[in-house]
């Protein structure tokens, strides 16, 4: 029988137990003595939330597929454990082996979300390993991260060993490989540093020195070790329906954030809204065969026994066989007990008639992301939404039977005034009006509208990444007039408005786009207590701030000022294949207000044509607009 790193003592003690057993439905297991490598996966936030990532589903099933691997999985364990473990000295353990994280080979760290950076710490300190790369030894194991943040892992590049920017597909064999040959002939820790520093897609942090102005603007960012490249560019995947997808992904026996199947449809997004990394940074659209999908989707649910599958996509309305795949879904699921999810849909006529055919679809209700409430401000964001479409879609929806609708926006975009945000509110009674003028017979109830504002959050890699942020003080102010101006309109009481937190989003915003002496701002601040801070009932602004006083670095220097366009960037020295220039040119066309048409109208010479594929090479001639 598997003995457990935890005594039934303290697994009787803690807040869900099963958190930390392992042994999950599909779980890989491996005799220890017949591999080479042990690889753990960590996902640094709670076990719930880590469940539901496909990043580590497809890794885990990718590295499992090496005899001579064996990838195991940790999440950072919830305030109960971590007391208990301090207590103790308990080494944080995976979860398949229930072994020590520290006696790995490598302990892979996916970064998805700024503010888990201090469980990142959480995580080495409790698995016994030195916090700062350069203390670690031969015997500690390599830390490396990946995932959307690592396009610019500049603010916590002194805790990771290396830094993998792309997709996992591509270079991760050759990684392994080199270290099973560097170990086989006795290099050392900084032998291997240096293989891998010439590999593609590959950041060592520690072959790079910074240096900075007086006025605290970088100067110069040069290599010290002459096996670094002078530029890191992103690995691509671009045949994704012939690489690594799990067909049996690992099933929890606890509710997890999202407990279903996620069926991958495309990567990458054709609409190029100027605030959003991931629209850049995954560029180009590449999208999975729907044959794959149909044979996926059957094999998925066989070997989990979900009750949902999920189709996930940043815009899910482009890809090119949806109605196809979704119909199929539908025919060959539908009746069985299986209820299909359609995140990420454009609300037009097809969707109506596929929800309207889901199961428990009409319990819901449909959400629209304007983004913005003018039309003079979506265009500046480049959001491709009109007013029209909105209240046609909404009234589409009502006629069909639904009285609920979400809408998304974001306070502190560039240029915006007060128009802009009074426009929110306008938005929302246009759609409780369009509701009234259905007859009262043929209603359903009274309508009930939710508005939610998040704040603009400035991000590496995007035509606003010059931008300025607004400060705390000034997002209260809006959200407060955009309170008052709800308030004035006719359908108030249908409407109801909810927002984010203002301080959390300025960290996340000095986090996105700073530079190397943050990280002792992030140590200082997880020595003085800081940790789950994307939690609010653990979110402790002061201490951030005071250790920001404690490093004499200014806040407001990271969010709110607009940068020069020769301004070095901390993030410059990596290539996503989407150029600086055309970053800038989409920039100065969101001051100017101007529209740039979607990749299947037109191509904006973006420079993701250099991957050889996906929608840079598609017939423009009769596709979708």
């Amino acid at each position: 029988m598997r003995k457990l790193a935890l005594s039934d003592e303290i697994l009787l003690t803690i807040d869900k137990p099963a958190r930390y057993i392992g042994d999950e439905v599909n779980m890989v297991k491996k005799d220890l003595d017949k591999v080479d490598i042990r690889f753990c996966m960590c996902f640094p936030d709670v076990y719930e939330i880590g469940m539901s990532h496909l990043g580590i589903q497809i890794l885990y099933d990718m590295f499992n597929r090496r005899e001579d691997t064996y990838c195991e999985r940790v999440y950072s364990p919830w305030v109960d454990l971590d007391k208990i473990m301090r207590e103790k000295e308990i080494p944080l353990f995976a979860l398949e082996s229930q072994e020590p994280v520290k006696n790995f080979d490598f302990l892979g760290i996916t970064l998805q979300y700024e503010m888990c950076y201090t469980n990142i710490l959480q995580v080495l300190e409790l698995s016994q390993i030195p916090l700062y790369a350069k203390d670690r030894t031969e015997e500690h194991p390599f830390v490396l991260g990946g995932g959307p943040c690592s396009y610019n892992p500049e603010p916590i590049a002194d805790f990771f060993d290396f830094f993998y920017i792309g997709e996992g597909e591509t270079v991760y064999d050759q990684l392994l490989d080199v270290y099973k040959e560097n170990k086989r002939l006795g290099g050392s820790r900084k032998d291997y540093l240096e293989k891998i520093a010439q590999i593609e897609g590959i950041y060592v942090p520690s072959f790079y020195e910074v240096s900075y102005h007086e006025d605290g603007k970088i100067s110069s960012f040069k290599k010290n070790n002459n096996h670094a490249k002078d530029t890191i560019c992103k690995q691509v995947e671009m045949n994704l329906s012939d690489t690594f997808y799990p067909k049996k992904p690992l099933v929890p026996y606890i509710k997890v954030t999202q407990d279903r199947v996620v069926l991958e449809i495309q990567r990458g997004c054709i609409r190029g809204c100027r605030f959003c990394q991931a629209g850049m940074i995954y560029r180009p659209i590449r999208e999975r065969d729907v044959e794959f999908l149909k044979s996926y989707a059957c094999d998925m649910l066989k070997a989990t026994g979900h009750e949902e599958i999920s189709l996930s996509s940043l815009s899910s309305s482009d890809y090119s066989a949806l109605s196809e795949l979704i119909y199929y879904l539908i025919e060959e699921f539908n009746g069985k007990g299986v209820n299909i999810s359609l995140p990420s849909l454009r609300i037009d006529a097809f969707a109506l008639d596929v929800m309207s055919k889901v199961q428990d679809v009409k319990k819901s209700s449909l959400t629209f992301a304007p983004e913005a409430g003018s039309q003079r401000l979506r265009d500046v964001i480049n959001k491709g939404l009109s007013e029209e479409s909105i209240l046609k879609g909404a009234m589409d929806a009502f006629r069909a039977g639904w009285n609920r609708v979400k809408l998304y926006f974001m306070l502190g975009l560039p240029t915006e005034n007060e128009e802009d945000i009074e426009g929110i509110a306008v938005l929302a009674d246009k759609i409780a009006r369009e509701y009234y003028t259905i007859t009262k017979d043929q209603r359903n109830g009274k309508v009930s509208i939710v508005a939610s504002t998040s704040f603009f959050v400035p991000k590496p890699f995007t035509p606003f990444q010059w931008s300025r942020m607004d400060t705390a003080e000034e997002y209260l102010v809006k959200q407060k007039f955009l309170r008052s101006k709800l308030n004035d309109q006719l359908n108030r009481k249908s409407i109801k408005y909810n927002w984010h937190e203002a301080e959390l989003s300025v960290l996340e915003g000095v986090f996105a786009r700073g530079d190397r002496r943050i990280s002792k701002v992030i140590y200082d601040a997880y020595k003085a207590g800081c940790l789950f801070d994307s939690w609010s009932e653990f979110f402790h602004n002061e201490l951030w701030m005071k250790a920001f006083e404690d490093n004499h670095l200014d806040i407001a220097f990271y969010t709110s000022r607009e940068r020069e366009v020769d301004e070095i960037l901390p993030w410059d020295y990596i290539d996503v294949g989407v150029t600086k220039a055309f970053l800038w040119r989409e920039y100065k066309r969101g001051i100017s207000e101007k529209v740039t048409p979607n990749c299947r109208r037109a191509c904006a010479n973006c420079g993701a044509d250099v991957f050889n594929g996906g929608v840079c090479y598609e017939s423009r001639e009769g596709a979708a607009l």
